[in-house]
């Protein structure tokens, strides 16, 4: 099949990727990092997708079963061995999300008794939550390209895991997230808790639960409880950013519950233009400060990559408006809408930008070089990352 010129970039970009993180069969020693992946794993289900080339859906496959036996286990260098989740082999075969996934970060986690380094914190390994509901979301894209709903059976897993690690009623107030766990989950190692974490949470749920009422398959875990959670801490929030990344999440969060509503499966639509709005405020602050003008080296792609990719779940919400209605928000999504469309440009422009072979050889693309890859890919092949029906 012959693919568009998007496709045919981002068909190119997975298969090096795959080589170059020992996915493929070559000799590099498997690297793995779980928001990374997960956006790869989107991307392969989506190359399968349009290709019906079976090699793309066992790359995704070949992918999960990585992570789960890497970061779903201790690292080499821990005092402990095993599943981190402390289940036997043969236990945590069968619920390998059950204790968490690490993040893949270069160093150890810092130990319980070593004092706290800002710095270096972005180093070490541990959980994040962000990380994890990524996680959930590809986990829940496989199990509807596969048709096996033991992938949705992990990813709810997963969301327990998560909810129950990184919840917290402190002394006053209600109950938050804390940014960063133990690989564990047994103890904080960030206090502070995501902007975002919350909102992303409660969609992800949603989006879980929809897909298991939907399954019809009996046993599958509950997410009522953990939505009941997420929607008291949503309330009051502020989600206002110019944050390219954290532009590009609100407006992928926007097209998720646009989805739902649809199904009839997210029930606050009052979140939904919280959301929009504060999604179009920061678009309107980033697209006049320029950011596009600045020089490459002071350029950060995964995080204008993360804004395009939001801009092409713009253009998945207007079709989904097109064909449903106004979702449940007369006189007031439509002009919204409208109003989004006049940045949609601006996506193309970022992946151009970063498609440019010189643009690529500078230290800030190398650094940071896996996730760019798969944020510019997902961006050139959106629609399975941007799917949750």
């Amino acid at each position: 099949m012959k693919l568009d010129a998007s496709s045919a970039s981002a068909q190119q970009i997975m298969l090096q990727f795959a080589d170059i993180t020992g996915l493929s069969e070559s000799r590099t020693a498997p690297k793995r990092y779980l928001w990374t992946d997960a956006f790869a794993v989107c991307n392969f289900l989506e190359l399968y997708r349009q290709t019906g080339d079976q090699s793309w859906r066992e790359l995704a496959l070949q992918l999960v079963d990585q992570v789960h036996h890497i970061l779903g286990r201790q690292r080499s260098d821990a005092t402990k061995s095993g599943w981190i989740s402390g289940l036997s082999e043969q236990e945590g075969e069968l619920h390998p999300t059950r204790g968490g996934l690490r993040i893949g970060k270069r160093l150890n986690e810092r130990h319980p008794d070593e004092r706290s380094d800002e710095r270096l914190e972005w180093d070490r390994d541990g959980q994040y939550y962000h990380y994890l509901t990524k996680w959930m979301h590809a986990l829940h894209r496989v199990s509807r390209v596969t048709e096996d709903t033991r992938y949705l059976r992990w990813a709810i897993e997963l969301a327990q895991a998560a909810h129950a690690g990184f919840s917290y009623a402190p002394s006053r107030g209600a109950k938050r997230l804390y940014w960063k766990m133990s690989v564990d989950l047994s103890q904080p190692q960030v206090s502070s808790m995501g902007q975002h974490d919350p909102l992303d949470g409660l969609v992800t749920y949603c989006e879980l639960q929809a897909a298991a009422t939907a399954s019809g398959q009996a046993g599958l875990p509950d997410l009522h409880a953990e939505i009941t959670d997420l929607s008291a801490m949503c309330h009051g929030n502020q989600w206002a950013t110019d944050d390219t990344l954290g532009i590009g999440g609100l407006l992928w969060d926007a097209s998720r519950i646009a989805q739902l509503t649809a199904q009839g499966a997210f029930s606050q639509p009052g979140l939904f233009q919280e959301v929009a709005d504060a999604a179009l405020l920061g678009l309107q602050a980033v697209a006049g400060d320029g950011f596009m003008q600045l020089p490459v080296g002071n350029r950060l792609a995964f995080r204008e990559l993360g804004l395009s990719i939001g801009l092409r779940g713009v253009e998945r919400l207007s079709g989904l408006v097109r064909a449903a209605g106004d979702l449940g928000q007369p006189n007031w999504l439509q002009p919204r809408l409208e109003v989004m469309a006049e940045y949609l440009p601006l996506a193309k422009r970022v992946e151009n930008f970063w498609l440019d072979g010189a643009n690529k050889e500078t230290g800030s693309w190398k650094e940071h070089r896996e996730i760019n890859m798969v944020m510019l890919a997902t961006s050139l092949a959106p629609e399975e990352f941007l799917k949750v029906d």
